[in-house]
């Protein structure tokens, strides 16, 4: 615990111990040792699955979550079983904002890519609006594809919505990331031989008019949360070389470079050049 606390200043973080609302209580070890936590049941989609030695961290409910608040924390009313369960357990909340997992509702879909295609999308001279549908169609397509066919313990959509209710109360979600559990040797070259797998973060992206207002570090925090459900211990994302802002956004993270591009593949093809950067989950006792 004084190991997560270090990572997260003005962490606050509370645990519940009641097991009558579908949990089942662990003992941690390690340096948390005599710390009880509260994993939820199969109700959790996803969430359900503890590996090795880490243990899941629950938070009790509450209608308003403290800043710095990491882990996975509930909503006021707190419906632990049917299907609706996931959609209200968030996995950080911090500077006014909540991180949980998207909800495999049409409307939320939608929403969600919404959000990534107005990030990336580069604007056309000509026809702007007829290619942004059309890329907003592709970015929908394939978000739909691999919420359906990735388990729930090797691909998430995690979304970022306000602590409290925005001023325009139709546009819920304000950033999202995706999560996938890969296996890249080029990628696990670069780490400990212990590493047969690790979570890539990739898509991340903020509405234009909420940028700089620090969504994209929680939404980092929820990945690093996720690496705990999971149990994986290393993080890895790519990020354009040229792009500092960015890097500067993964460096205050955790992430640290460890390759690059080959020079043939920005020479010769004429591609950006990016970068490789990984990240040990610091939240692993």
């Amino acid at each position: 615990m004084a190991h997560l606390l270090r990572s997260y200043p003005n962490t606050s973080i509370k645990f519940c111990t009641e097991s009558s609302h579908g949990y089942t209580l662990l003992k941690k070890r390690g340096r948390a040792r005599g710390v009880n936590f509260i994993a939820p049941k199969e109700s959790f989609s996803g969430y359900s699955e503890i590996r090795g030695r880490n243990s899941l961290v629950q938070s009790c409910s509450s209608s308003t979550s403290p800043a710095g608040q990491v882990g996975l924390v509930e909503s006021e009313s707190c419906p632990v079983n049917g299907t609706k369960a996931a959609e209200l357990v968030y996995l950080a909340s911090e500077f006014g904002w909540k991180v949980r997992r998207l909800a495999q509702i049409g409307d939320e879909i939608r929403e969600a890519a919404r959000v990534q295609a107005q990030a990336f999308h580069e604007p056309a001279f000509l026809f702007n609006d007829f290619f942004f549908d059309f890329f907003q169609a592709e970015v929908l397509a394939g978000l739909m594809y691999k919420l359906r066919n990735s388990p729930s313990n090797r691909y998430a959509c995690l979304v970022a919505e306000a602590a409290t209710e925005i001023s325009n109360s139709q546009q819920r979600l304000v950033g999202v990331v995706d999560v996938t559990v890969l296996r890249d040797q080029n990628v696990l070259n670069h780490l400990p031989p212990d590493a047969e797998e690790y979570l890539y973060v990739s898509g991340i992206a903020v509405l234009e008019s909420f940028r700089r207002r620090k969504i994209a570090t929680v939404l980092l925090k929820a990945c690093d949360m996720l690496s705990i459900l999971w149990g994986f211990k290393y993080l890895v994302l790519r990020a354009y070389e040229d792009d500092f802002g960015a890097r500067e956004l993964y460096s205050n993270a955790g992430y640290r470079v460890v390759s690059g591009d080959p020079s043939w593949l920005t020479t010769w093809i004429g591609r950006k050049r990016r970068v490789l950067m990984v990240k040990q989950s610091n939240l692993l006792a």
